[in-house]
C-alpha cells in the first residue's frame, strides 16, 4: 500500500504515546491567560488584506477545544490585523463529506482537516496537499511532536499534515449511575460488561451512549472486539499481507460479540440518527452510564455536568482473549494546507503559530490529555482531575494496539465496513455473511 505507517511496531506505538506525558513542573505553565508565542515567521501578509479559510471540526462552543481554537485565532488576528482567519466549523462526518466534494473540484480550503494514513493518502496522491517540511523546520515546531507521530502523516519523506492528538480508546463510566444499578466494580471481561449492560437496562438507565449517525463511532468500538478476539493487534495488516481473510474466526467472533451488545439494548434508542456530538452529550448530561471513545474527550467530560463523577476503565478481554493494555490507538485528525492556496506562505505562517501555541493553551484549558505534542507542565499542580490523571497513568503502560479500520484499509473497503457495522445497530446479521461482505469488498478494491 506504499506507506510505512501501517507497519509501525507495537513497541513504537507505545513509545509514541508515552513521550511527553510526564509532568515537567515548569512554573510558567500555570493556568491563566495564554502568553502566546511570537513566532516572528517574517511573512504576515505585508499591508494587503488576507483571508485564510480554516475548515475545522470544533463546532461546539461548550468544549475546551472550541475555546482553544478561538483563543489562538483571536490572538493571531490581534497581532496581525491584516490577516483574517475565516472559520468553517462542523462535525466530523459533515467535514469529511464537504472535503470530498471540494477535493473533486480541486478547491479545498487553505487549511482543512484530514485523518492519518489510508484516509489522507488519496488527497496526497491527487496533489491537493502542500508538503509542510519547511514550516516544521521553523521555530522548532517539529520538535514539539511526540517521537514517531508525524510518520502517520508522511508520504515519500514529506509531512502533509500536523495532528491535533494522539489518543487511546477507553471506557468512561458514570460512577453514580453504576452505583444506582448496584454495580460495585468495573467489568474486567466482556461477559461482565454484558451483565452490567443488562443490569443497567433493567434499571431504566441507558448503558452506553453513542452517536452512530457518524458511522466511524460504531466501527471504532467494534475494532476493540477484533483486537481482543484476534489475541492482539495486526488483524487488518494480516489481511493486507494475505496471511488472513475476513472470514477468519477472529473476525466473525468479533461481529457476534458486537451483536450481543446491540441485542442486549446497550445503546441509546435511534443511535444511527444521533450524530457524534449529540451522542457524547447523552453521556455528558448524565443520561447514559458509559461512553466508549477516545481519550480526547477527557477535557470536555471534566467540563460537563458529570465532571467529577466519571471514572475510566480499559476495554475488557473477550472470551478470555486479549491484553487490556493494548488499545485502539488514534493518531488524531490533522491540519493540512491546500497546495493550491492563494496565500500559501501566510497560511503556513499562521499554522506554524497555531500549532506552536496549541499545547500551552490546551494545557491551560485543562484539555491537554491525549494531544499529539509534548506537554510541559505539572498536570496535578495545574488542577487536572482525578480522571485526567488516571488516563495519563494508562498511557504509561500502553503495549501497542491497532489503528482504526478506515485509517488502515483503502477508502472503498472502509466505506463498506462502516455501512456494514452501522447496519448491525438496525438489524441482526449472520456474522459469516458480514465477514464475506468485507472480504468481497477488499478483493474488489485491491490495488
Amino acid at each position: 500500500m506504499g506507506r510505512k505507517t501501517a507497519r509501525i511496531s507495537a513497541a513504537a506505538l507505545a513509545g509514541v504515546l508515552a513521550v511527553g506525558l510526564a509532568a515537567c513542573g515548569r512554573a510558567d505553565q500555570s493556568a491563566g491567560t495564554a502568553n502566546t508565542q511570537d513566532t516572528n515567521t517574517g511573512s504576515k501578509g505585508g499591508n494587503k488584506k488576507v483571508t485564510i479559510t480554516f475548515q475545522n471540526i470544533y463546532p461546539d462552543p461548550t468544549t475546551p477545544t472550541y475555546k482553544m481554537l478561538h483563543k489562538i485565532v483571536e490572538q493571531y488576528e490581534k497581532e496581525n490585523p491584516n490577516i483574517h482567519i475565516e472559520l468553517d466549523s462542523m462535525n466530523t462526518d459533515q467535514q469529511k463529506m464537504k472535503l470530498k466534494t471540494q477535493a473533486a473540484s480541486k478547491e479545498i480550503p487553505d487549511i482543512t482537516i484530514v485523518n492519518p494514513a489510508a484516509q489522507m493518502k488519496p488527497f496526497v496522491d491527487a496533489g491537493l496537499l502542500a508538503p509542510l517540511n519547511d514550516m516544521l523546520d521553523k521555530n522548532g515546531l517539529k520538535g514539539t511532536y511526540q517521537d514517531g507521530l508525524l510518520d502517520y502523516y508522511s508520504f515519500n519523506n514529506n509531512v502533509y499534515a500536523l495532528p491535533d492528538g494522539n489518543n487511546i480508546q477507553v471506557v468512561y463510566y458514570n460512577k453514580d449511575l453504576f452505583a444506582q444499578a448496584g454495580i460495585k466494580d468495573t467489568p474486567k471481561t466482556f461477559e461482565e460488561l454484558l451483565e452490567d449492560v443488562k443490569l443497567l437496562k433493567s434499571k431504566g438507565i441507558t448503558p452506553i451512549a453513542i452517536g452512530e449517525k457518524d458511522s466511524w463511532t460504531g466501527s471504532f468500538l467494534f475494532m476493540n472486539m477484533l483486537l481482543r478476539t484476534n489475541g492482539g493487534p495486526g488483524f487488518l495488516q494480516d489481511v493486507l499481507d494475505k496471511k488472513k481473510t475476513f472470514n477468519d474466526p477472529a473476525f466473525t467472533e468479533a461481529v457476534s460479540k458486537f451483536q450481543e451488545l446491540v441485542q442486549a439494548g446497550a445503546f441509546n434508542e435511534g443511535a444511527t440518527s444521533v450524530d457524534y456530538n449529540a451522542g457524547g452529550n447523552i453521556f455528558k448530561t448524565g443520561k447514559a452510564a458509559m461512553h466508549i471513545i477516545g481519550t480526547w474527550e477527557t477535557g470536555a467530560i471534566d467540563a460537563s455536568s458529570v465532571g467529577g463523577k466519571v471514572g475510566v476503565f480499559q476495554f475488557p478481554t473477550v472470551g478470555g482473549k486479549g491484553d487490556v493494555n493494548q488499545y485502539m490507538i488514534a493518531p488524531g485528525s490533522a491540519f493540512a494546507i491546500s497546495a493550491n492556496s492563494k496565500h500559501l506562505q501566510e497560511t503556513k505562517d499562521f499554522l506554524n503559530y497555531f500549532t506552536l501555541n496549541l499545547p500551552k493553551v490546551q494545557f491551560e484549558l485543562k484539555n491537554a490529555v491525549g494531544i499529539g505534542q509534548k506537554v510541559e507542565g505539572d498536570f496535578k499542580a495545574a488542577g487536572y482531575s482525578d480522571l485526567a490523571i488516571s488516563i495519563l497513568d494508562l498511557f504509561k503502560n500502553v503495549k501497542g494496539g491497532d489503528l482504526a479500520f478506515d485509517n488502515t484499509m483503502n477508502p472503498a473497503t472502509a466505506q463498506v465496513h462502516l455501512g456494514s457495522i452501522q447496519n448491525l445497530f438496525i438489524q441482526k446479521a449472520d456474522p459469516k455473511q458480514v465477514a464475506q461482505e468485507h472480504q468481497s469488498a477488499f478483493e474488489a478494491n485491491i490495488k
